[in-house]
C-alpha cells in the first residue's frame, strides 16, 4: 500500500463500514488483497439498528471458522416467532428444522457484530478501516472509477483503487455520483423504535401483535423489548402532535400485558424514527464501481432480512471478484456477473415484502383487518409444517451465499 501525505492506493476501497462493507473487507483480506474500508462515525455505536444476526448469517460466519467466537459474545436465541391478530396467536415459524449450523436467530447489538468483524480483519495486514472518514465523491480516470475522494479527520483524502465498493447504504452518496438510476418500490409505513423493559413471564419469542389501525414487532432481548411500532408513510409529526400520552395509551391497548410499562418513554428522544424506503438499482456498476447492500437495495423491515441480505451480497461479491482482484482489475462484465448472482434473490426479497406489506400492513394501517387472523394463518397453529415455510424464507432467504475461498 502506498499513502503519500493525503492520498493512498488500494486495490479495493470500500466506502461504508456497515455488515456489508465490513464483511467485505474482511473476506477480501483474507484473500490478500489491499482493502481499504471507510466509515463516516467514529465507531459503531448506534442504536435501534438491525440487531438480527439470520441462520444464512450464521452459517457464514461457521464456514469462516468464526462461529464459536462470534456466540461467545453475549446474545438472545429466538428459535421461533408468533405472531397475535386480535385474540389469534399465531406461531408462524419454527426455525429448528434449518438446514444449517445455527437453527436460530441471534439477537446481538449490531456494535458488537461489526467490533467483532473488524477484530477478526484485522488479524490480516492487507485490510485497512479508515473511521471518521467519509466519502464524498468519485475519483475519474476517463469513463472509468479509479477511487473516491474523503474527508477524513485530518482534512480531505483520495484513495485510488482497481475497484470502488459502494456499501454506503440507502442514503449512498457514491450512487448518484455514478448517474446509476435508483427505482423506487414504495412503502406504506414507517418505523418508531423504542424499548420497553421485559419481565420473565412476558412471551419468550420474537413477537407480532396487529390490533384494527395498529400493529408492532417485539423483539426479545431478554431483560428488554427492542420493538418497532409501524405508522402509516409520513405520519411521524400527528403522532408527535397527539403527544406522547396519546403514544404511550396506543401501546398499552396494543399490547395489554405491558401494564404501565409505557410510562418508560419519558420523551421523544427515546422513540427513533426509521423512514422505510424499498428501492432498488436497475444496473449495480459501472466500470470500476459496484454497489452492494442497502446501496443497491433499500429493503423493507418486513421479516428483518435487509442486513442478511446485505452480507450475502458481501460474500458473493468475494467469492466472484476476489480471484480477479488479485490479478488486475475487474472488467464490467466481472462486476455484471455480481449482479446477475445477487440480482434474483434481491427481486424475489423485495416481491415477497411488497407483498405483505399491501396485504397485511397497509390493510392493517388504514383501519382494517386486526380483528382475527385469516384462516390461512391459523391453519400454521393446526398444520406445524406450515412453520418451516416462512422460517425458510426469513432464515435463509432465496440463493444463500457460501464461502468459496476457505
Amino acid at each position: 500500500m502506498a499513502v503519500v501525505d493525503k492520498a493512498m492506493s488500494v486495490r479495493c476501497c470500500v466506502a461504508g463500514g456497515g455488515p456489508a462493507g465490513v464483511m467485505l473487507g474482511l473476506l477480501l483480506a483474507r484473500q490478500g488483497i489491499e482493502v481499504a474500508v471507510l466509515e463516516k462515525h467514529a465507531d459503531f455505536l448506534r442504536d435501534f439498528r438491525g440487531d438480527t444476526i439470520h441462520p444464512s448469517t450464521l452459517q457464514v460466519m461457521h464456514e469462516l471458522g468464526m462461529l464459536d467466537d462470534l456466540l461467545k459474545l453475549p446474545h438472545d436465541k429466538a428459535e421461533t416467532m408468533a405472531m397475535q391478530v386480535g385474540g389469534d396467536l399465531i406461531h408462524l415459524a419454527d426455525l429448528r428444522h434449518l438446514p444449517t449450523r445455527c437453527k436460530f436467530v441471534a439477537l446481538m447489538p449490531q456494535w458488537d457484530f461489526l467490533d467483532f468483524l473488524v477484530g477478526q480483519a484485522r488479524r490480516y495486514p492487507s485490510f485497512h478501516l479508515l473511521m471518521k472518514t467519509a466519502a464524498t465523491g468519485l475519483i475519474f480516470d476517463g469513463s472509468r472509477i479509479a477511487g473516491v475522494s474523503a474527508q477524513g479527520p485530518e482534512g480531505p483524502i483520495e484513495i485510488r483503487a482497481d475497484l470502488t465498493v459502494a456499501a454506503d447504504g440507502r442514503h449512498s452518496t457514491l450512487r448518484p455520483s455514478a448517474g446509476l438510476e435508483v427505482t423506487v418500490l414504495g412503502a406504506p409505513m414507517d418505523v418508531l423504535w423504542m424499548r420497553l423493559s421485559r419481565k420473565p413471564e412476558d412471551p419468550p419469542q420474537i413477537l407480532g401483535k396487529i390490533a384494527t389501525g395498529r400493529m408492532m414487532v417485539m423483539l426479545n432481548r431478554t431483560t428488554y423489548w427492542q420493538c418497532a411500532y409501524l405508522i402509516p408513510k409520513g405520519h411521524v409529526d400527528r403522532v408527535h402532535a397527539a403527544g406522547l400520552d396519546a403514544f404511550r395509551a396506543d401501546l398499552t391497548r396494543l399490547v395489554p400485558w405491558l401494564g404501565d410499562r409505557p410510562a418508560e418513554l419519558k420523551d421523544w428522544d427515546q422513540v427513533k424514527l426509521l423512514t422505510v424506503a424499498v428501492d432498488r438499482l436497475e444496473r449495480w456498476h459501472r466500470p470500476g464501481l459496484l454497489c452492494i447492500g442497502d446501496a443497491a437495495h433499500a429493503m423493507s423491515p418486513v421479516g428483518g432480512v435487509g442486513i442478511n441480505l446485505a452480507i450475502q451480497d458481501a460474500v458473493a461479491t468475494a467469492n466472484i471478484l476476489g480471484p480477479v482482484l488479485q490479478h488486475g482489475r475487474p472488467s464490467d462484465d466481472d462486476l455484471d456477473r455480481v449482479q446477475r448472482r445477487r440480482m434474483w434473490p434481491t427481486k424475489m426479497t423485495q416481491a415477497m415484502q411488497i407483498q405483505v406489506q399491501n396485504r397485511l400492513v397497509n390493510r392493517v394501517l388504514s383501519g382494517g383487518g386486526g380483528g382475527r387472523a385469516p384462516l390461512i394463518f391459523r391453519l400454521f397453529n393446526h398444520l406445524p409444517i406450515l412453520r418451516r415455510i416462512p422460517a425458510r424464507l426469513i432464515g435463509m432467504g432465496f440463493r444463500p451465499e457460501h464461502v468459496r475461498i476457505r
